[in-house]
Formats: C-alpha cells, structure tokens, sequence
C-alpha cells in the first residue's frame, strides 16, 4: 500500500500535474507524518511525567563474620557499594564513614602510610578516623554497628555517631569483641 503510495507521488511530481489521486496521496502522507510526530511528541511527554527513580543500598547491610577481618585493617569492599570502611582493632570493631568532613569528597585508604587520605583538598584522618591535616574541620563519621542474630557483623548507617559531640564513646558506635 505505501509503495503504491509512493509511486503515484513519483509519477506526478515527475510529470508536473497535480491530479486529485496526486493531491489526495499528498495529503494523506502530510496527515501521516503529522500523526508520527505528534505521537513522539506525546510520548516524550508522558515520559518527562514520569518520575526518575533512585536506587540507593538499604541504610542497614550485613559485613559479613568477624572472623573474615584482619586485626589493625581497613577493609575497603564496602566502600563502593555502602560507602563505609569497617575496622578491626584489638578490642573490636567500628564502621566509618567514606565521606570527607570537609567537602564530601571521598578520601581513599593508604595502608603504606597507615592514614586516609582525601583526594580533593588533602585531609587527612588516622585509622581511627582523626583528623590530622589539611581543612577538614572535624573527624570522620562512624555508624552504629552490632552483630546481628546470625553472628555477622550489621552496619547500619541512619545512625551516624560524631566524635566532636562525645558520641564514640556510645555503645553502638563500637562493637567489642574478645580475641
């Protein structure tokens, strides 16, 4: 049908008369592309009505087991996914923040020189997440961390504990464990 269509188009335009079966197949492929384009026009619009969803990681995730970490570590594979380094100390553990107090950057963790350090205005914090130079106003953040019922490790970061407000000292901004 639209090859027919075409055809006697051609034919017309080639030979310089305008015939009513010209005019009619004219105005009926104008109509066509009108019809296209003010179908696209209203599906980019229902699509600009949509709202853009966000998929973030849930506030609450499972480390895994305490066994798993080394003692005077930083482990980094949460880092990405959650934005949180969990530590291990000798007495315990706790989770810090990947967000730099001074910008929002995210500093990355130098084990060579046993510090983190932010990429954007060179802060840097110690292991424990103390600010010790550059313009970063105050420490680290730590979240609350326990262990859940199957004995993982559980980060959960809508709690957020500040070192400037006396706030580590908090029960669940470390998790104790014995050697």
């Amino acid at each position: 049908m639209a090859f027919r269509v075409f055809r006697s188009i051609n034919k017309a335009a080639l030979s310089g008369e305008v015939t009513r079966r010209s005019f009619v197949n004219w105005l009926g492929l104008g109509w066509l592309m009108f019809t296209a384009a003010m179908g696209a026009c209203t599906a980019a619009m229902g699509r600009f009505m949509m709202p853009n969803v966000l998929f973030e990681p849930p506030m609450a995730f499972k480390a895994g087991f305490p066994d798993e970490y080394q003692e005077g570590k930083v482990d980094i594979r949460w880092k990405a996914k959650y934005g949180v380094w969990v530590v291990r100390e000798k007495g315990g553990f706790y989770a810090l923040s990947t967000v730099c107090t001074h910008l929002g950057c995210t500093p990355n963790w130098l084990s060579a020189d046993s510090k983190f350090k932010c990429p954007c205005h060179g802060s840097g914090f110690y292991i424990t997440g103390i600010h010790f130079e550059g313009p970063a106003p105050r420490p680290l953040e730590r979240y609350k961390i326990s262990l859940a019922d199957d004995g993982q490790i559980l980060v959960d970061k809508s709690k957020i504990f500040q070192q400037e407000k006396g706030q580590w000292e908090d029960a669940e901004a470390y998790l104790p464990m014995s050697a």
